[in-house]
């Protein structure tokens, strides 16, 4: 792993108010008196993004410089002495459908018979507007939502527990710089609005989900819980990992192109309760991140310091990458065999998931995305 990602987030020690930090291996430097600027010394890092691209590529610079030299050791703080949290007040959260293999998958299981992709699918990011007060920090425990759906074809509904508890394996986005409410954001300013990317767990009710989306879409099958990793990593640390994106047929109207257009080469890994059950691999993508932002404005919708978007599900036509248990088990039809023996068609009480990443560095190591975590307890009576 390399020294030199420097992912931000926030963190406290013992009773002391959060604030601003960035992650040097096992330990995390506090960035107010290292730096000497108040806009570190803040409970989120919204201000901090608010400062737009070029103080954030100057931040970094001088950590660059002044890190590997020793001369902030100070301020280190062993990472198990401290606390993380949400790292941004998130302002708005949208969740993407964008992995043309989870999208086929999805169709064919859900709608056997029928065209898997839906005639939009090709031709835009296809995404839903999410619940920003949901979204929560990693370690944070889930409990089981309640909600209404039916069982079987003849069945009435029901308001109960969910019996379909799944969860998806994404990346999420953070905006930094916003923009105007009228305006739109093009594909090549990607990196001038988007300081970073966590890792991204997506609960998902699927029973919930199943009777409630037609014809609007998800809504309280989703919007019950988001699970981010607490350390946002720089698009700038990400720079070896671009790769050229994933051919698109038909060629996507003028506005979702792009002069340079690019994704990533990101590995990520799925475990429940510490079995390895998935090895997604982001570069499989159909839509980049790039187009997604574009894609989220090209109405004059504004964008907001502390916006979060969803890549949607990362996943593969082999099982080895499925990236829902969805998939994994084909809707509970092919129930998964753990190595201890027993069986998951969807999530249990007390289960636990665990995601983690990493993509090429620019010094030849590996970008260290962490680990975001989320344990299932049970419904609340």
């Amino acid at each position: 792993m390399t020294s030199a990602t420097l992912p931000l987030g926030i963190f406290s020690v013992g009773d002391a108010e959060p604030r601003v930090g960035t992650k040097v291996g096992s330990q995390v430097l506090d960035l107010a008196p290292a730096l000497g600027d108040a806009v570190f010394d803040a409970p989120t890092l919204n201000p901090f993004l608010a400062r737009g691209h070029e103080f954030w590529s100057s931040t970094r610079a001088r950590l660059l410089d002044l890190v590997p030299a020793g001369l902030l050791d100070r301020y280190l703080i062993p990472l198990s002495d401290v606390q993380t949290h949400l790292p941004i007040d998130v302002a708005d959260f949208v969740d993407f459908f964008s992995s043309l293999e989870h999208a086929s998958n999805a169709g064919r299981i859900l709608r056997p018979g029928e065209e898997p992709l839906k005639p939009n699918w090709r031709h835009l990011p296809v995404g839903y507007h999410g619940r920003a007060g949901t979204v929560v920090v990693d370690g944070t425990p889930i409990h089981r939502p309640r909600g209404q759906y039916k069982i079987g074809a003849g069945g009435e509904p029901q308001y109960a527990p969910t019996v379909k508890l799944d969860v998806e394996v994404e990346l999420g986005f953070v905006v930094g710089e916003g923009s105007l409410l009228g305006s739109t954001v093009s594909v090549d300013e990607f990196e001038q609005h988007v300081f970073g990317a966590v890792l991204l767990l997506d609960w998902s009710a699927r029973d919930i989900q199943a009777w409630e989306y037609v014809p609007l879409g998800p809504f309280l099958g989703k919007s019950f819980a988001t699970t981010i990793s607490p350390w946002v990593i720089p698009l700038d640390a990400l720079s070896a990992a671009k790769i050229a994106p994933t051919p698109q047929e038909p060629m996507p109207l003028p506005h979702l192109q792009g002069t340079a257009p690019f994704s990533y080469d990101i590995a990520l890994e799925l475990r429940l309760n510490g079995h390895v059950v998935s090895t997604p691999e982001f570069a499989s993508m159909y839509w980049t991140p790039a187009q997604q932002l574009a894609h989220m404005t090209s109405n004059g919708a504004s964008l907001r310091t502390g916006d979060l978007y969803g890549t949607g599900t990362v996943s593969s036509w082999d099982e080895s990458g499925f990236g829902s248990f969805l998939e994994l088990t084909w809707n509970g039809e092919r129930p998964l065999t753990l190595p201890d023996g027993t069986a998951r068609g969807f999530l249990l009480d007390h289960d636990e998931i665990t995601v983690s990443a990493t993509a090429p560095a620019a010094d030849g190591g590996l970008v260290d995305f962490g680990s975001v975590c989320g344990r299932i307890l049970p419904a609340t009576s």
